[in-house]
């Protein structure tokens, strides 16, 4: 039942695999698994996977009985401008890796799946968790993620939800969802993995070209240039953010979109750096967007 929606070539490749499309066998499968008592870990991704995604995977299978991951690129979270079309897919190979880390159930909806004919409810998260960084440059994109993690998790209904800290304002923003709507999930939010060069995994950072991921690494380096003056005694915002910008203009291909000191729980932008900090940025090289954070 589920391979029919892959290529004939892959279906020797997941013989373990459970690949599934459609919420109620979803349901199906996960209602039995709690019914016995079993905790199950979720991990939500848009595909192209990477040692990020895997390491969450990991981190679920750690504590929990059963592990799904889902697979869908969500048109709902992309502006009439963004990268929707150009986001990679690559479901062959993520299918194999999801294999090698033994998951227990892969779930592949289309869009008809998610969003049928007639849809037109939209789960919308105020205040500030959704005001500055990444929210203020995209409309709407917050609304889409969390629609379709509301969705997501009403098919999984999983004991504990994985998210990764690169993405620190999903992850603030989807816990409080989860807090606010009552839906009993645990949020687990992991470390940021990143590249030996200290560059945050990302699925888009298959979208620079050679030029620009040997740039890319400079986004790091500032962050990390910010935290180390604040522990020389550097405790103003202007003032550090200002060494990070400095390290950034060194590069003239990267064009920064925004960058911020906030309270790392509430998101809040503060005038003094000190513990508890979070340091994010966004940020353009090849006309690929990039975020990458650091907490003091």
């Amino acid at each position: 039942m589920c391979l029919k929606l892959l290529p004939a070539s892959l279906s020797s490749r997941v013989k373990a695999l459970k690949v599934l499309a459609e919420p109620d066998l979803i349901r199906h499968h996960t209602r039995k698994w709690l019914l016995n008592s079993q905790s199950i870990g979720f991990v939500p991704t848009m595909g192209a996977l990477h040692e990020g995604h895997l390491e969450l995977v990991r981190q679920a299978r750690k504590e929990n009985d059963q592990v799904v991951v889902s697979i869908y690129v969500n048109p709902l979270q992309f502006g009439p401008q963004e990268d929707f079309s150009k986001y990679p897919r690559t479901l062959v190979a993520d299918l194999a890796l999801l294999e090698k880390e033994k998951v227990g159930l892969v779930f592949t909806p289309s869009d008809k799946e998610m969003y049928p004919e007639g849809f037109s409810t939209t789960v919308k998260v105020t205040g500030s968790l959704v005001k500055g960084l990444c929210a203020a440059y995209r409309p709407g994109h917050f609304d889409g993620v969390s629609t379709v993690v509301a969705k997501l998790l009403g098919a999984v209904y999983p004991t504990r939800l994985y998210l990764g800290q690169k993405d620190s304002q999903q992850a603030a923003m989807l816990r409080q969802m989860i807090l606010d709507l009552d839906l009993g999930v645990e949020t687990v939010i992991c470390p940021i993995v990143r590249e030996y060069d200290g560059l945050a995994m990302s699925s888009r950072n298959k979208r620079l070209t050679l030029e620009g991921r040997k740039i890319a690494p400079i986004l790091y380096k500032a962050l990390k240039v910010g935290k180390s003056v604040y522990e020389l005694g550097e405790v103003e915002t202007a003032n550090v953010l200002s060494e990070i910008k400095k390290v950034i203009q060194e590069e003239k291909k990267v064009k920064l979109q925004y960058l911020e000191a906030v309270d790392s729980k509430t998101l809040a932008p503060v005038e003094r750096i000190e513990k508890g900090t979070m340091l994010a940025l966004a940020a353009f090289i090849d006309e690929v967007r990039l975020i990458d954070n650091i907490v003091i």
